[in-house]
């Protein structure tokens, strides 16, 4: 009966070491410049995204079964495309918010991100709105 305590403690603390990272604190205005595939580099230097250039995207999120795994994974691919200024996925509500620059990103270069995500069969982008 220990021995079963031991393994689910241990599988248990490995689930919150992998899946519970700290979020990257990140002013807003700013963006990290992206590389030739459209990554940001972390080691770049923020660059302002032009007011009038920004806009925001809300859309409904499809297949999320949990906030870790499925929302942390979609905001942080969202965040990391170039133009991108924020990006949230709240799992509770099954809802995302996307504020870019439209000169880089679009609604449809977002919702393929989104879908792409996991096996691209499990994520669906609904009731997009920008």
């Amino acid at each position: 009966m220990n021995f079963n305590k031991s393994i689910l403690v241990l599988v248990f603390a490995c689930a919150l070491f992998v899946g519970c990272k700290d979020a990257e604190n990140k002013q807003p205005g700013t963006e990290i410049a992206a590389d030739a595939e459209g990554k940001k580099d972390p080691n770049a230097k923020p660059k302002k995204i032009a007011a009038a250039n920004l806009q925001t995207a809300n859309f409904a999120v499809e297949g999320m079964t949990c906030a870790i795994g499925c929302a942390k994974t979609i905001q942080e691919d969202l965040t990391q495309l170039e133009g991108v200024q924020e990006a949230t996925v709240n799992f509770e509500t099954k809802q995302a918010k996307v504020t870019f620059d439209k000169t880089i990103q679009s609604p449809e270069k977002l919702t393929k991100v989104v879908e792409a995500a996991a096996d691209g069969k499990t994520y669906k982008v609904k009731d997009m709105k920008s």
